[in-house]
């Protein structure tokens, strides 16, 4: 399609415009190419004008090398975009005659004039979006630098030996991209920032003297820096810049690559975490490189909260910020205030904040970072829009400045002319109306990173006070009297216990022990943790439960930062923790989970089912298949995170208690399919696949059967899981591997291997304790049963009891064909036709075992009179009238009566049975509303008592009314 621009060329260029012309003109009529002008196009001739308009580069390109023009034209590379691995190939191609260093230097140097003037005309014209100019440019420099670097060893290790390491194989150098190069992101005119390593000590073979590896690399080094940055005849091909490297100018110019590991953990600061996230193998070994920056990721990204991240890049920044008020760069689009470099910031914070946890912020390429923080709600999808157009037309900006005369600036002009070519380029009238656009978003920009870094102590306003008058209290510059009473007055009503508590704290061992940072960090924290614990019902409440968090991350840090950096994450910490003793000691014991408290919209809205079971898939799948440690991590953080949430939600009354069972009972299901497939995927890579009866492969043939209250939906904070484990395959015939074992013994591994999984202790914590003396024949039987020896014992050998916990069962993971089978057993087993009075005497023994074995004692498990004065205790779930009571007349209801009235095994749940209960005209509404109001008032002081880490029990006068009902029903239905 002919080039169309988008705006007349304004009438004060047109007069440079005919110059440039005239004088490419007379460069192509020198060059006997006059009559062959016509062979450029139609396309060619009428953008030319704009291109010149935009650079003199090209002008000048163009005039020193007429047949330049042909070339591009013939080529058809001013009209298409390039396939990867089309540089690679062009420059490949170049370079096949070359035969010494001179001659490699002129051909790098032409190459790269013409890509870039292929480059610029394309941005300029605007047929190439900012991404592929971007890209293009850092396609050319990857293939520049490893082309070169090939060569370059082929004429080393011809002269001076090949390199090799201790196995005597021999090694490539590693060279790392950083910066923009890195991200693919290069400008115009960047220089390339470059590290070199090798992957291990050694010396050469072959040469005539050996030298030791890391000599061979330095010379390399050298070669190909000289091969990419001397200024020749033809010009240079990129400027080389190595400062990044360990130790900037004064250090070696090649590092072995443990050098390099012991280097960043040791010695590496902040900026240099910074440099690191955007390091890309540009050239040399691929495969060693991968394993390079595997090594030094630890440093990059950090498996905690890092809100040090901020406090370095505001420390930054404040430096840059002066860097551009001496040196007058407030035009600098890249620098400034609202610039390129603020975009970057902002992406940066997030990266080595919340980038050790969420592999989805891995990544090297601004947009794309910022496309992840409004995937996973870091930022609003507005804020993230408004960034990338913002920062989209910076870039713009920038390669107009540069694409004038190929000159590395990011500085606005001051001349009218310059002005007008930006103007024209960025496609505006004139030079104002540009101004105002790139203020607009500059401003833009300036604000967003005002939000993410900026210093809460920069803010004066209301909401968030220093508390800078609890600074004395703290530091204990008061005498103790006056440190009392500045507490009393401030709200605490013991003020003495809070001084022991501050003094307790300042005297621990691990505060003691704290280094210089992190001792400042906590004197900052510590004041604005007193006044904000005055701000709440009880501050004296408040202060205990949080201080043994405190106590607990004092040698990270890093914690107290964050709970300083968002004083509103604070402000949840102390409302939760004094609502409940439990929230605060799950915080104490998983500090991780503070990250929850920085998005109060999200704590208190916990996802629906099919968002947690999405959520939990999409972040394992950033993890490498063979990485378990951080896939239990990951499952671990996922389980605290949310069961938090919940806890949040129930406490601020936003979740009623059905809810919160259901999210409880919902959050364990999403963990237990995604250990189920972590458990098959790592038995079948290593033994293949089981067999079925008729010698198909199984395809994950096995189910998780949930009893008690994860199979009834009722879950509550820290239940245990009662399991279940079916399979359906052939327990004798081999699995299909390498080593194959029997199906009977890959089945009982895989049980195994999940309850592993689930149980075992890291820093995290376990998953879930759980329990498996529900199987046939409990704890002596086998950890997994085939679906016909579980369906021949559930039919000849099963308990009454056992009848009674297969009303709640179901399935909550695996196989659906399985699944399938299993409610069809269910259903077949539980509707057999029983004898009414057999059945009274079975539940109502095993009741009976129940409260002399696990009832108050004192009141004969709430049957005595006594039971029910202030005096007494009632055990909500195992004394008379409680939740037990209520569900073993749910069950006997429905193995008595569901012979008749199947649909009373459509649902797992007490409420739900009771329902049909009486839909089915065997209750009456009446009962069966007494009963599911019983049994939820129960069941929501259980919860609330767990959240205060209070057992079960509450005071004999409470719920006598639903106590006596339930009793009488009992009476009714199974009369002792």
């Amino acid at each position: 399609m002919p080039f169309s621009p988008p705006l007349p060329l304004p009438e004060s260029l047109q007069s440079m415009v005919q110059h440039h012309r005239d004088q490419w003109q007379a460069a192509v009529a020198h060059a006997d190419l006059a009559g062959r002008v016509s062979e450029l196009g139609e396309q060619f001739l009428s953008s030319l004008d704009s291109v010149l308009a935009g650079s003199d580069f090209v002008a000048e390109q163009l005039r020193r090398d007429p047949q330049m023009a042909w070339r591009l034209v013939d080529d058809d590379l001013l009209w298409r975009t390039l396939e990867k691995g089309d540089m690679s190939r062009m420059l490949g191609a170049a370079l096949a005659a070359v035969e010494d260093e001179e001659q490699l230097a002129q051909a790098l140097r032409r190459f790269r004039q013409q890509q870039q003037v292929r480059i610029i005309w394309r941005d300029v014209t605007r047929m190439a979006a900012t991404a592929e100019t971007t890209r293009d440019l850092s396609d050319m420099a990857d293939s520049c630098i490893e082309l070169a670097y090939q060569w370059l060893y082929t004429q080393a290790c011809a002269t001076l030996g090949t390199p090799s390491g201790a196995d005597g194989e021999p090694q490539h150098m590693v060279v790392l991209g950083m910066g923009k190069l890195g991200a693919q992101e290069l400008n115009l005119s960047s220089d390339i920032d470059l590290i070199f390593a090798y992957p291990e000590a050694g010396e050469t073979q072959g040469g005539r003297r050996s030298l030791s590896n890391q000599e061979f690399f330095i010379r390399l080094g050298q070669r190909l820096i000289k091969a990419l940055d001397a200024i020749t005849v033809d010009g240079f091909v990129f400027r080389v810049d190595m400062r990044l490297r360990p130790y900037g100018d004064s250090g070696a110019l090649v590092f072995s690559f443990d050098a390099l590991e012991q280097y960043y953990q040791s010695q590496g600061r902040d900026w240099e975490r910074y440099a690191m996230i955007k390091a890309r193998v540009v050239a040399g070994d691929q495969a060693a490189g991968a394993e390079l920056l595997a090594m030094l990721k630890p440093f990059v990204y950090r498996r905690y909260l890092d809100f040090a991240a901020i406090e370095a890049l505001r420390s930054l920044k404040l430096m840059i910020q002066r860097e551009v008020q001496r040196k007058g760069l407030q035009d600098n689009v890249k620098l400034g205030s609202g610039g390129i470099r603020e975009v970057e910031f902002i992406g940066q914070a997030f990266q080595l904040i919340h980038g050790g946890r969420d592999r989805s912020l891995q990544q090297r390429p601004i947009l794309s970072v910022l496309d992840m923080l409004a995937t996973n709600s870091y930022l609003p999808d507005e804020a993230v829009d408004e960034l990338k157009g913002a920062y989209l037309f910076l870039r713009d900006t920038e390669h107009a400045l540069q694409a004038l005369d190929d000159r590395q600036t990011q500085m606005l002009p001051t001349d009218a002319q310059s002005q007008q070519r930006i103007a024209y380029v960025m496609g505006f009238d004139h030079w104002d109306a540009f101004r105002q656009a790139l203020h607009s978003q500059r401003a833009r920009i300036a604000r967003h990173f005002a939000d993410v870094i900026a210093d809460p102590d920069d803010e004066h306003d209301e909401e968030l006070p220093l508390h800078s008058e609890w600074m004395p209290v703290w530091e204990g510059s008061l005498d103790a009297q006056q440190r009392i009473e500045q507490l009393r007055e401030g709200g605490f009503k013991k003020p003495e216990e809070a001084l022991r508590l501050l003094q307790g704290l300042q005297e621990s061992g691990r505060v003691r022990s704290m280094q210089r940072l992190g001792r400042e960090r906590l004197d900052v924290f510590m004041p604005r943790l007193l006044g904000m614990a005055t701000e709440q019902d009880d501050a004296d409440l408040a202060l205990e439960r949080v201080m043994p968090l405190v106590e607990a991350v004092a040698r990270r840090s890093a914690y107290l930062l964050l709970l300083t950096e968002n004083p509103s994450a604070l402000r949840e910490l102390l409302v939760l923790c004094s609502a409940s003793p439990w929230i605060a000691e799950q915080i104490t014991r998983y500090p991780v989970v503070l990250d929850e408290l920085l998005n109060a919209g999200r704590l208190y809205r916990p996802p629906e089912t099919d968002e947690l079971v999405d959520e939990l898939r999409q972040q394992l799948m950033r993890i490498a298949e063979d990485d378990l440690e951080q896939q239990m991590e990951v499952l671990r953080y996922f389980r605290r995170a949310h069961v938090l949430r919940v806890a949040a939600s129930e406490i601020a009354g936003t979740l009623p208690l059905m809810k919160v069972s259901d999210y409880l009972t919902w959050i364990a299901e999403a963990i237990l399919q995604q250990v189920l497939q972590l458990a098959w995927r790592e038995m079948t890579q290593r033994h293949g696949f089981p067999k079925r009866a008729d010698g198909s492969l199984c395809e994950m043939d096995f189910v998780i059967l949930g009893y008690g209250k994860v199979g009834g939906i009722e879950l509550g904070h820290g239940s245990d899981l009662d399991l279940v484990f079916i399979h359906d395959g052939d327990a004798d015939a081999e699995t299909d591997g390498a080593k194959p074992i029997e199906g009977s013994r890959f089945f009982t591994r895989l049980g195994q291997r999940i309850i592993h999984m689930l149980n075992t202790q890291t820093t995290s914590g376990a998953l879930y304790d759980v329990d498996m003396r529900l199987r046939p024949s409990g704890e002596s039987g086998l950890l997994v049963s085939s679906l016909q020896s579980f369906s021949r014992y559930q039919r000849e050998e099963a308990w009454t009891w056992e009848h009674q916990a297969l009303v709640r069962a179901r399935v909550l993971a695996g196989c659906k064909r399985l699944s399938h089978r299993f409610q069809d057993l269910r259903m077949e087993v539980l509707s057999r036709q029983r004898d009414e009075a057999k059945l009274r005497e079975d539940v109502g023994g095993m009741r009976q075992k129940m409260r002399d074995n696990l009832g108050t004692k004192a009141t004969r498990a709430g049957s005595d009179p006594s039971a029910f004065t202030a005096e007494a205790l009632f055990d909500l779930k195992q004394d008379a009238g409680g939740i037990v009571d209520i569900e073993f007349m749910v069950q006997y209801a429905v193995l008595a009566w569901s012979c008749r009235y199947p649909e009373l095994l459509r649902y797992t749940d007490n409420i739900r049975i009771l329902d049909g209960l009486r839909d089915a005209g065997l209750i009456s509404g009446e009962d069966v509303q007494r009963l599911q109001e019983a049994y939820k008032a129960y069941r929501a002081a259980a919860h609330r008592l767990a959240l205060q880490k209070q057992p079960g029990k509450v005071s004999g006068d409470q719920f006598q009314d639903f106590r006596r009902g339930v009793i009488s029903l009992w009476q009714q239905w199974l009369p002792e």
